[in-house]
Formats: structure tokens, sequence, C-alpha cells
């Protein structure tokens, strides 16, 4: 039996490529293991879907002064022994890693045993973690054409970001009747990621008098950010989390209003959804999420609104624009040649695992 370690944690974005891959090595006979940190979202998401989960240590590589970048390298020195053990253990014959600093340890241990690595990196530059990883791998997939520069020639593959089947069979019905919301209004689905976004979730809610005369929420808005003074609200429902029932919610909505994570929108797109994107701000990340929103709004796949820019009048233009040109938007989605990544990724897998044999 072919066996494969999966890795890749901190936030959903590094875990929900994995889980799309899962179903079709499942069926083609491999022995799956998940390395990730001790109590990352990664750990609950792997374990629901029944692949057995190692959580070793994990310190973050910061380019900014903090107190904990002088005992993180201590965390990181004992993943990659941690991840040094597990691989010497199961013996895999790949290691798939999405990126997030616990992907660090397990890759460089993958490279000390010789088993071949191959990375996705879902933003258009890759970031710390994978950068450090991208001499180890035997191959680098990527999402953006304009990704390809920053990448080795030898090892760069444009495949796009593997998509969970299951998100494209979703059903409206099912959704509405999940969430108590009718069918006489057009929906907009809220998501802030996987952490939430105080932001959005706050410029979200100061417009919904203006919004919901015409409008019905979703509003997924993160782990300790829901609003009980809303609770109730006609027309308005929010929810911390939501991980079954989302297919339905996007078969539900007519509009998605989201931040700009690479993993976020490629399923966006895929489900030819209209969408506003709020990317966080340069001032809060490397500048990624703006990068791949400018991206999508040049191909005329969506609409950007800055967080620097948001106002209560702003967001809602922006918002209502949006629900009128809709058909607009659709139609470029429709006309994009990005698809589904799972094939093309796990034929990379089976090449790299064959060359073990």
């Amino acid at each position: 039996m072919k066996k494969i370690i999966l890795t890749g944690g901190g936030t959903a974005g590094h875990v929900t490529p994995n889980l799309a891959l899962i179903p079709t090595l499942r069926d083609l006979g491999y022995e799956i293991h998940y390395i990730g940190s001790y109590q990352g979202i990664e750990r609950k998401l792997i374990e629901d879907a029944g692949v057995p989960y190692d959580g070793i240590s994990s310190g973050k590589l910061r380019r900014y002064f903090d107190i904990k970048n002088f005992t993180d390298p201590f965390r990181v020195l004992k993943g990659y022994a941690e991840a040094m053990k597990l691989v010497k253990r199961y013996k895999p014959d790949v290691v798939f890693s999405k990126g997030g600093f616990v992907s660090v340890p397990v890759v460089l241990a993958a490279k000390h045993h010789k088993v071949p690595v191959i990375i996705h990196e879902s933003d258009m530059t890759p970031g710390l973690a994978n950068k450090i990883c991208i001499p180890s791998a035997a191959k680098v997939c990527c999402n953006f054409p304009e990704t390809l520069k920053y990448l080795p020639a030898d090892k760069a593959v444009l495949t796009g970001s593997p998509i969970r089947a299951e998100l494209l069979r979703g059903d409206r019905l099912s959704g509405l009747s999940y969430t108590h919301l009718s069918a006489g209004k057009p929906v907009i689905l809220v998501i802030g990621g996987s952490l939430g976004s105080v932001t959005v979730n706050t410029a979200v809610r100061k417009i919904l008098p203006r919004l919901l005369p015409d409008f019905q929420m979703i509003h997924i808005c993160g782990k300790g950010n829901l609003d009980e003074s809303l609770i109730g609200t006609a027309g308005y429902v929010q929810y911390e989390y939501v991980d079954a029932p989302l297919k339905h919610l996007f078969a539900a909505a007519d509009l998605i209003v989201s931040r700009a994570g690479a993993n976020s929108i490629c399923e966006i797109l895929a489900l030819r959804k209209p969408n506003l994107l709020i990317p966080l701000s340069a001032a809060a990340s490397r500048g990624d999420q703006i990068l791949n929103a400018n991206s999508f709004a040049k191909q005329g796949f969506s609409k950007v609104l800055e967080e620097e820019m948001i106002t209560e009048d702003s967001l809602y233009e922006a918002i209502t624009s949006l629900y009128e040109e809709r058909s607009a938007y659709i139609s470029a989605m429709e006309q994009s040649k990005l698809s589904n990544a799972v094939d093309t990724v796990i034929s990379l897998i089976e090449s790299c695992a064959g060359s073990q044999k």
C-alpha cells in the first residue's frame, strides 16, 4: 500500500486543499496520515474526516520583533525532532504540504529521510514558510500564472487550488431550510475567513438596517464573534463556523462578501458566485490578499473594496452595485479556464510516489 503524509495548518486555508485530495487518495488505496499542530484548527477538520492525526510542536517565524521570537525557535526544533520520528515511523512514499509554519519541520524531516515533497502555494507570492521549504521540494504547485516567476522553473506547476467536490453539490433549498431564510429575497453570504474578521463583521452589521429591506444575510463570523444583540433579527442569521452544511449555504447565496484568501476565492470562482472581496490590509499582513483580489478583479471575477476604504456608504454601494452587475461577473467566471486541480495534483503525487518504488 502506498503511504502519504499530508501537512499544513494555522488556518482552514492551509487544510481545505488537503481535505479535497483525501477522497481520491483513498480511492487510490493510499494509507494517509496527517501531521499538524497540537491544537490548531486543522486537528478537528482532519479528525472529522477520519484521517489519523499527529500533532507536533510549532512556532511562528516572524519578520517583526516579538518576545516569542526568542522562544519559538525552540518549539520549531522540538517540532522537527517529532516530525523526524513520525516520518521514520510511517515511511511515506510522498509528503504533500499545504504550508503554514507547522509544515516546515515536516518538510525538512521528509528531506532528511529522502522522501519526495510536493508543496502547494496558494497566494500570488510564496509565504515565508513555503520559501523555507521550496529548496526541499520536488514540485511546487501554484494558483496564479503570476506566481511562476517566483518559483524554480524546474519545480513550478500551475495547478490551481484543489476544491472539495462536495462544495459543488450544494442545494439552495437545503441552505434556505438550514438558515430559515426565505426564497423571496436575494441572500448575501458573508465569510470573514476561518478565524473571522472583526473589521468585516463590524462593517456589515452597521449597514444591516439598509440591507435587510432588500436582502437577507448569512454571516459566518468566526469563533467568539457572535453578536447576541442581533439574534432573532429577521433576515439575518449568524454562525461562528459552518462545516458540512456550508455547501448548501453557498448554493443559497446570490452574492458573497469574503476576505481574499486564495483558497476561498478559488472556491468562489468554482461556484460562479458574484463576490465582493475585502482583502486583509497590508498593514496587518504581507499583502498577499490584496494581490489575490486584484488579480481576480482584473479578470472580471470579483469586485474589490480595500479595508482602508470601508465606510458604511462605500460598503453598501459596493454590495448593491455588485448585485446589479451580477450577470457580468457570472459570465466572466464562466469563461475562466481554471478548474478543479485535484486531478493535476494527484497525478504529481502519483508520479513522486512511484519514483520511490
